[in-house]
């Protein structure tokens, strides 16, 4: 079992940043590739952006392309997402979730462990 916090959701202006942190704790080793998604009121979860064990390969969706920045770091279990020039169309509970293979895979059926999400909303 797997076990994700994140943290770093908040309340930010339009053309703002936030920094999500995921940490991971638990059957760690049985993990591959790593998630971010994001849920809009009335709206179907969306891939946001997606991360191999290694880092070598990162996917985006293309609303987030040049603004979103997925990292992680393997020492400390933790991914990130730093979001840049925010807009508010971004608003949405962010989740981060982890794969059991290591592709960069971008439907919620290929995520097994999933965290409670955090909000983050940008004003206008």
């Amino acid at each position: 079992q797997v076990h994700l916090v994140e943290a770093g959701g908040g309340l930010v202006q339009a053309g703002g940043s936030l920094r999500l942190s995921c940490a991971a704790s638990g059957d760690i080793v049985s993990t591959g590739a790593m998630g971010w998604f994001r849920q809009a009121p009335g709206k179907e979860r969306e891939i946001v952006a997606a991360i191999t064990w290694s880092g070598r390969t990162t996917y985006y969706a293309d609303s987030v392309k040049g603004r979103f920045t997925i990292s992680r770091d393997n020492a400390k279990n933790t991914v990130y997402l730093q979001m840049n020039s925010l807009k508010p169309e971004d608003t949405a509970v962010y989740y981060c979730a982890a794969a059991r293979t290591n592709l960069v895979l971008t439907t919620t059926d290929a995520y097994v462990y999933w965290g409670q999400g955090t909000q983050v909303t940008v004003s206008s």
